[in-house]
This record gives structure tokens, sequence and C-alpha cells, in this order.
């Protein structure tokens, strides 16, 4: 996997003009259902930050076509649950991701409108919600409305690390140090954020699956 996102990496260094297809591409395919789990658009968007704080890429070019293949990633993937039902998620190719599914059925008839809206930034389940949201009979101006939030926040946030790393590295050859630190800084707390909102999700459903597991055997 890792050779694949440093081929990918020279490929768009060595080829700005195909960059904005193919960070198009990744972003669509990370937001498939179940084919969501094989691509690894996080990595690359993490390098490709790095890129456009060295302006070797063009940082609108790549937000734009970005964005614009996340929201169309997810909108097929809601659409596919719309088309296919209840009994799509009960299917027998589906049995290697029971788990995924049923997080994500519990995740969504809890959350609704917010679960879609921060899925994308949830590991395993983003590429499961959608589906589950359009199985599950969301109106579909609701999702596409957390569709379209969801990935405008999404893309920059996963840009930052790269590009705020990049842009302090180069202020340490300049002697900037200052700048430097304050730009690491802002990194360190953006990513401090994110593994505390990540690890709170990671605790709750752990309790959410003892509380299941203690009523299971008091029922029995």
């Amino acid at each position: 996997m890792q050779a694949l996102i440093d081929q990918l990496v020279l490929f768009i260094q060595n080829n700005q003009s195909w960059a904005g297809l193919v960070i198009f591409l990744m972003a669509l395919g990370e937001s498939l259902f179940v084919l969501g789990i094989f691509i690894p658009a996080t990595v690359l968007l993490f390098a490709t930050g790095t890129l456009i704080a060295t302006g070797i890429l063009d940082a609108g070019t790549i937000l734009f076509w970005g964005i614009i293949g996340a929201i169309v990633g997810d909108a097929l993937s809601f659409w596919l649950g719309r088309w296919m039902g209840p009994k799509f998620l009960r299917h027998r190719y589906l049995n290697a991701h029971r788990r995924q599914v049923a997080r994500a059925r519990l995740f969504f008839y809890r959350y609704g409108f917010l679960a879609v809206l921060i899925a994308r930034f949830l590991g395993p389940l983003r590429c499961f919600i959608p589906t589950v949201a359009g199985v599950m009979g969301m109106p579909e101006l609701r999702f596409q409305i957390a569709n379209v939030i969801s990935a405008i926040l999404w893309l920059p946030a996963l840009l930052a690390p790269g590009y705020l790393a990049s842009l302090s590295v180069e202020a340490l050859k300049q002697g900037q140090h200052s700048t430097a630190y304050s730009i690491v800084g802002l990194a360190v707390i953006a990513t401090i954020i994110w593994l505390v909102i990540r690890q709170r999700r990671v605790v709750k459903n752990r309790q959410t699956s003892l509380r299941k597991r203690i009523r299971s055997n008091n029922d029995t």
C-alpha cells in the first residue's frame, strides 16, 4: 500500500495537470461503500498538503476536485442504499463487514443528520454511513446538505497536517524559529483535538458494547 501511495505522490508531483483528477478519484473511492476501506486517500492527502505548501500544487484546484470527489462518492453510496433497500445490508457478501454495518446502523439511528456530518472523520465507519442512511430512508435533501458540509470540512482537515508540517520546516530553514514553533503548535493542537474526539468515540462504543453484553447475560 505504501508503494502505491509513493507512486501516486510522485505522479502528481511530476504531472500537476493530473493532480486534480487523481485527488477526485481517491476522495470518491474512499467514500464508496466497503471499497473505501481499501482506498488510502487519507495518507495521500497528507502528502498532497506538503506539495501545496511548497508551491508544487495549486491549493484551489486540489480543494475543488477533492471536495467534489468526496461529495460524489457519498452521494453514490447513499443512492445505492436507497436503490437496494434493507435487504442489501443482510446480503451474504457483507458477512465480513457485519460489525461495521451494525455500528453504522446504530450510529445513524442515534444521531441521524449529525452522523452523516461527522462520519468522514470516523475511520472505518466513513464508507458505511451514507449507504446506511439511504437504506434507512433519510430524506435526500437532508443527506446532501450534510454531505456537502462534511466534504468541505473534511478535505482541508486532511490537507492541513502536511501543509503545516511543510511550512514549519521551511520556516526553520529560513531561521524563522518563532513562526515555525507557532505552526507546529497549531498542528499539535489540531492533532490532539482529533485524537481526543476519536478516543471518546472509541470509549463510548466500548461502553455501549459492554452494556449490550451485560443485558444479554442478564436475559439468559
